[in-house]
């Protein structure tokens, strides 16, 4: 019974509904204007739909269990070590860079315009520096691995990967004087898109959204973000304003000609979990090791994935130079 009892606050926890029942039992209806009664209404959306995005796919089969392989087990071990790791570096981050910043913002609406607008710049650093430095792409590349688009892609990190980006973004928007309870609801607004741009393509077929495409991240934007294709690679680093995108030329709509083929460029074993989430470490500690002196091992730490001492690079920049595509 115990075991049962467990399951079910584990399920009723991943819905979000101990928050929402907590809320109705303490707080009146007025309260879900606020910014709690808010997110625990929001909270809910992305499992349930998550759910119903499986359920149609196992009715229709238009993917199989195994597609949920590395995302599930990357949730599982994470759940425990991530996401306290993530937030202690955060709480972290603001304890110390808040004296430090020279000068400080309101919550207000205009200000929250601006703190996002940083926030953004913020994790366009993090993400481009994942994909442009190979220690940063070990943490990265576990997100990058699933040979397909569903929700649930949105669980598939290595568990190091959050502590790394909210270092990044946290000590960036501190500095750039948002407060702490701005910072949080930025984060809370961009970790539900970030996850809802994830949504399968057998479910939302054409994702480009229209005219709001323009300026907001899609999940268009998004899949072409995830695709080992030549012309795709290392672009949409942003995550709901494609602002610094069109700033720093990293900006790729999905192209009608070209269909995106999910994964990364190193052969790995289908939907393995340990190959995901491991095997790029594996790969860089091998390199490292016969890298002949110290500055070549280096240069395989800090250089882009792909970099080769030996000139034969497969960096993204080199492989769309070599098929006659210039670089974003």
């Amino acid at each position: 019974m115990e075991f049962l009892q467990a399951i079910g606050d584990w399920i009723v926890g991943f819905f979000g509904f101990d928050d929402l029942m907590e809320f109705l039992q303490n707080k009146a209806f007025a309260d879900f204007l606020t910014y709690d009664g808010i997110r625990v209404l929001v909270r809910p959306l992305f499992p349930i739909t998550l759910v119903l995005e499986l359920t149609r796919g196992l009715l229709f089969k238009s993917f199989g269990l195994s597609h949920y392989k590395i995302p599930f087990f990357s949730y599982v071990l994470n759940a425990f070590i991530g996401k306290y790791l993530s937030l202690g570096m955060t709480v972290i981050c603001i304890g110390f860079f808040e004296p430090k910043a020279p000068f400080h913002v309101s919550f207000t609406w205009y200000w929250f315009i601006y703190g996002y607008i940083v926030w953004e710049f913020a994790h366009f650093i993090y993400h481009y520096l994942a994909h442009k430095v190979r220690l940063f792409w070990c943490l990265h590349s576990t997100h990058h691995a699933p040979e397909n688009m569903n929700l649930a892609v949105s669980y598939a990190h290595f568990f190091l990967e959050g502590p790394y980006a909210d270092i990044i973004r946290a000590s960036i928007c501190i500095l750039a004087g948002l407060p702490p309870a701005m910072l949080f609801a930025i984060m809370f607004i961009d970790g539900t898109w970030g996850a809802f741009i994830h949504i399968g393509d057998h479910l939302v077929k054409d994702a480009r959204m229209g005219k709001l495409g323009n300026f907001m991240l899609s999940p268009a934007h998004h899949r072409v973000h995830h695709a080992r294709n030549v012309q795709y690679m290392d672009t949409n680093f942003c995550n709901l304003l494609n602002i610094w995108d069109r700033v720093f030329n990293t900006y790729q709509p999905e192209l009608d000609d070209v269909k995106v083929e999910y994964g990364i460029t190193r052969e790995m074993k289908p939907n393995h979990f340990l190959d995901a989430y491991f095997g790029e470490i594996i790969a860089l500690a091998k390199d490292v090791y016969h890298a002949p002196g110290f500055s070549n091992k280096l240069l395989y730490i800090f250089m882009p994935p792909g970099w080769s001492h030996t000139g034969q690079h497969k960096t993204a920049a080199a492989m769309k130079k070599e098929a006659g595509i210039a670089e974003v």
